[in-house]
């Protein structure tokens, strides 16, 4: 993957599609109607409700254009190249801290995906960059700011 690339999973390219039709579809619609109402309130120079609508679009406007360029330099890793023997993006992968027991369970993703919230993790992340071309079994070391965290991977799943 070169520099330029984004890297996603198939879902993840789906998700940021239908976000890009909702906001030119939808959203860009709705603002400009925002706009028109707010010019219809008389002088633009001291009207807050212009000023709220005129920064709604350019946000939109950005985000249109940060999608676009996300998805014109996609690289998806689809389903049928992954696999449960080694750990890639799409893959869930359970690890095992050395230190307490701890089981943890993650999904990698490209860092346009990434929801740690919800357990997403880029492979650009510490343990991302960790597990990446490991198998079942072997141990990782991840930096932390705090100290060094070793984990032993229990499963792989697609």
């Amino acid at each position: 993957m070169s520099d330029n690339e984004v890297l996603l999973t198939e879902e993840g390219y789906e998700k940021l599609e239908d976000e890009l039709k909702h906001l030119k579809e939808v959203k860009r619609k709705e603002v400009a109607e925002k706009i028109k109402v707010a010019r219809d309130f008389g002088d633009i120079s001291e009207n807050a409700e212009y000023d709220e609508a005129k920064n709604e679009q350019a946000f939109i406007e950005g985000r249109i254009k940060k999608l676009e360029n996300m998805l014109d330099k996609a690289e998806v890793v689809k389903q049928d190249e992954i696999n449960d023997h080694t750990v890639n993006v799409g893959n869930s992968v359970e690890l095992e801290e050395l230190d307490n027991g701890e089981v943890y369970e993650y999904t990698l993703v490209g860092s346009a995906e990434a929801d740690p919230l919800n357990h997403k993790i880029s492979n650009e992340s510490p343990i991302g960059q960790s597990v990446i071309g490991k198998s079942i079994g072997d141990e990782v070391e991840v930096e932390t700011p705090e100290d060094t965290v070793r984990y032993r991977i229990i499963s792989i799943r697609t």
